[in-house]
């Protein structure tokens, strides 16, 4: 039986059927005496959102003159959708989704990166014939199509001389990766570490695993309607500060932070320990996160996911003067 390592490993995008929950958080020790300003988040359910949790537990956006509501989301990606409807004000998606809706010309900008995460592995059956990443060509492959797990998958097969068009995607959720390799319907899926060991574990020695973004970071985001930040300046401000200090109490209280987390998703003791060191908490705004979503644009266009035909300029979609009034050192973009 194989298992997986997964130490440089951690989640960003999603992975519990949740649907959309909400949560309102009190305001505990608020120090603010001015009216309290309302804002919802539309936040994945999972520990890259740790910094939103700790900060509401904790009271910074209490402290800040800030009323945070925040929406549970099975994914970055519908958490973005839900601020486009209006379902909330801000969102947390990864970086591949919102370059593709940057190619859409979606009304978004992207204030901060809030985490920095490896995540993605694909599992194979060696009963299918695979035991190299070159046997994966004209295998079915299961995943959720239009995620960064699209793009990564791509990229990994490019590495090892398969084009895309070389392998049968089938569209699954994220949850569905388990049954959907137990059964007929694949022969491999891209995972989270959320279900890899389980997955793992079931396969035995029938199980192949590679890390799938050969050493890319994933970047969690807080991103807005443009119209809805050029009207709320002073909120952003105030909301990364309370993001700041939320990361300065992840660095100075570690189990504390862990415990916050941890009850707040449930999570067993095994698999916080694991995950939790590999988030990389820190408010940016870097030319890596340009770099990043332009390589995976050009990889849109170039297999035909998108009408555009050119790489968009992303910094018409980076909001800086928040995280430049708060920490300005964070932010390093070439414009």
């Amino acid at each position: 039986m194989q298992k997986i390592a997964l130490a440089g490993i951690a989640v960003i995008a999603i992975m519990s059927s949740i649907g959309s929950a909400v949560w309102p958080f009190p305001n505990f020790g608020a120090t603010n005496s001015g009216t309290s300003e309302s804002v919802t988040i539309g936040a994945p359910y999972i520990e890259a959102s740790a910094p939103f949790y700790i900060a509401s537990d904790q009271g910074f956006f209490a402290d800040q003159g800030i009323n945070v509501t925040l929406r549970d989301y099975d994914s970055g990606l519908a958490s973005l959708n839900g601020m486009l409807s209006g379902d909330v004000d801000l969102s947390l998606p990864g970086d591949y989704v919102a370059a593709s809706y940057v190619l859409k010309h979606e009304n978004i900008s992207m204030i901060a990166c809030y985490d920095k995460v490896q995540f993605t592995f694909i599992i194979g059956r060696k009963d299918r014939g695979i035991t190299d990443p070159t046997d994966l060509k004209g295998k079915r492959i299961g995943l959720a199509r239009k995620t960064s797990q699209e793009f990564y998958l791509g990229r990994f097969l490019y590495l090892h001389g398969i084009d895309l068009q070389d392998v049968t995607l089938v569209n699954i959720s994220i949850p569905q990766a388990m049954n959907a390799i137990k059964g007929d319907d694949v022969d491999a899926v891209i995972c989270i570490p959320l279900y890899a060991n389980t997955i793992s574990d079931s396969l035995g020695n029938n199980a192949i695993i590679w890390p799938a973004q050969s050493g890319q970071d994933s970047f969690g985001l807080i991103a807005g309607r443009a119209d809805w930040l050029s009207q709320h300046p002073d909120l952003v401000d105030r909301l990364l500060k309370s993001l700041d200090q939320a990361e300065e109490y992840i660095i100075s209280h570690p189990p504390e932070a862990n415990a916050i987390v941890q009850k707040r998703l449930n999570y067993s003791d095994v698999y916080m320990e694991i995950v939790w060191q590999q988030n990389q908490f820190s408010l940016s705004l870097d030319q890596s996160l340009i770099s990043a979503m332009e390589d995976e644009a050009r990889w849109m266009i170039k297999n035909n996911l998108t009408a555009e035909k050119q790489v968009p300029n992303f910094l018409d979609y980076i909001y800086e003067d928040g995280l430049k009034a708060i920490k300005p050192e964070a932010v390093n973009i070439i414009r």
